[in-house]
């Protein structure tokens, strides 16, 4: 719902790759922004800024080198959205920290293995493993 893993993946991308590379995030269907999210991004001294949670038709352009998605139901609509285009395609499946309950810190813990996951995965796959992050 480009609420959680995506938005969180976007920013993250930003801060570790140079700016000449263009990061769009979309989800399947509208979602509602979470405050976890931005709550675990701020820790690493990110925002979402005015980001609102857009959808596959929202984007303004889809001409992409490469799309990434984080969750089986968006791997499926990607591919079917590419069938006739030339992009790659890759699967990282994310565990989906809404489903954790307990206590704020409990939550929060959820989110920040999300968050280190995604890190570690644009660091592996785009070379940026142990690069100092772009202010």
């Amino acid at each position: 719902m480009n609420a959680v893993r995506s938005p969180m993946a976007e920013a993250l991308t930003r801060k570790m790759l140079p700016t000449t590379v263009f990061v769009a995030s979309a989800g399947v269907r509208s979602g509602e922004r979470d405050p976890f999210v931005d709550a675990v991004l701020a820790e690493e001294g990110l925002s979402l800024g005015d980001h609102r949670p857009r959808t596959l038709d929202d984007l303004e352009d889809d001409y992409f080198d490469i799309i990434v998605t984080l969750a089986p139901e968006a791997h499926h609509a990607a591919l079917e959205l590419t069938r006739s285009l030339a992009v790659e395609v890759e699967y990282w499946p994310m565990p989906d920290p809404t489903t954790i309950s307990g206590t704020r810190e409990q939550i929060m813990a959820g989110y920040r293995d999300v968050r280190e996951r995604l890190k570690a995965r644009i660091g592996q796959r785009f070379g940026t493993a142990g690069q100092q992050p772009h202010p």
